[in-house]
């Protein structure tokens, strides 16, 4: 089946402009059209949402609609949307990669303008894939960029984890485990335990092997007796606030104190991080703003103002009162 790539590889443009001339909804130069229109008639590609969108919304797809990270960013799109005069059709994954495509497919079934996706691996997405095979403008937010898809607003997660982890290594700690969500369902995990990796072996310190859990499960209850057995940690990254706030509650029923003998870092910003006792260290990023960044940037694609590309946002590492410095004292052993 001819698809929207194979026409922009035969006139020599980029998707996006495949779709404003297919779509009619940007400008584009009178030569320009000419050579997208020969090829489509040369290819004989037909688009599966000829005209302009009969709908005026935005389709957004996240993980989790309660996740608070999750949350401030659709908030932030629902703003630039209403001042744009434009609906929002949310729709949520669970970190599901078959339920993503089927959501994503569900939402152009909708048909939007175009798309504010968050998925789970850019690289593997289905959904991300046939939305790119119409010519469905897109923009990913949180996800890394890829030159597949370069249109992204997202924090650079593997430096943010390494600055994280060099403030623990500077705190005396050695042995430092990583918690994270399964790196199969959420690319963001992936990059921060990359950082993790990073840092480690600045320090010249081993990495350790990471624990991977269920982010829907994982966010209730983890187990960490065996990890604990295996390596001794005295300090825990989490890839997410979520993560860290179940670790500091496992560690706990574990009979260790949270931070006198056992650090714990989380990544997002998550304002619940600033009300728990001790007040959660983290990286935090500005997730309203980069839902209107996200939506934005899809706007101008749409128009015509704007080409597919990322757009970095700005980390913050917020100190806390979960993280101290390496205890000297005998740790009690877990309560196994």
């Amino acid at each position: 089946m001819t698809t929207i790539r194979d026409v922009a590889a035969r006139a020599g443009c980029s998707i996006a402009t495949v779709s404003r001339v297919v779509s009619g909804t940007g400008p584009a130069s009178a030569a320009m059209r000419a050579r997208v229109q020969a090829a489509v008639a040369d290819l004989g590609f037909k688009p599966s949402m000829p005209g302009r969108s009969t709908r005026q919304a935005l389709g957004v797809l996240v993980p989790s609609v309660t996740n608070p990270v999750f949350a401030a960013a659709l908030a932030g799109i629902q703003h630039c949307a209403r001042v744009a005069g434009l609906s929002v059709i949310i729709t949520q994954s669970d970190y599901d990669p078959l339920r993503e495509a089927d959501a994503v497919k569900a939402l152009i079934e909708e048909r939007p303008l175009g798309l504010v996706l968050t998925v789970c691996n850019p690289d593997t997405s289905h959904g991300l894939r046939h939305a790119a095979d119409l010519g469905v403008p897109t923009v990913l937010v949180y996800n890394e960029a890829t030159s597949a898809y370069p249109a992204a607003v997202t924090v650079d997660n593997r430096a943010a984890l390494s600055d994280l982890v060099g403030e623990l290594v500077a705190l005396g700690h050695r042995s430092i485990l990583f918690v994270a969500g399964r790196f199969s369902t959420s690319d963001r995990s992936y990059w921060r335990y990359e950082g993790y990796c990073d840092a480690m072996l600045l320090a010249g310190l081993k990495t350790l092997p990471p624990v991977e859990v269920d982010f829907i499960e994982g966010a209730s209850d983890i187990d960490l007796t065996s990890a604990f057995s295996r390596c001794s940690p005295t300090a825990i990254v989490a890839s997410n606030d979520l993560l860290a706030l179940t670790v500091i509650a496992s560690v706990r029923r574990m009979g260790f104190d949270v931070p006198g003998d056992i650090s714990v870092t989380g990544f997002d910003g998550i304002e619940l991080g600033r009300l728990v006792t001790p007040r959660l260290t983290t990286i935090e990023q500005p997730s309203y703003t980069m839902g209107v960044s996200a939506a934005s940037l899809l706007l101008d694609i749409v128009a015509g103002r704007a080409i597919p590309r990322p757009i970095r946002a700005s980390h913050v590492f917020r100190r806390g009162r979960t993280i101290a410095p390496v205890s000297t004292k005998t740790c009690p052993s877990p309560n196994l």
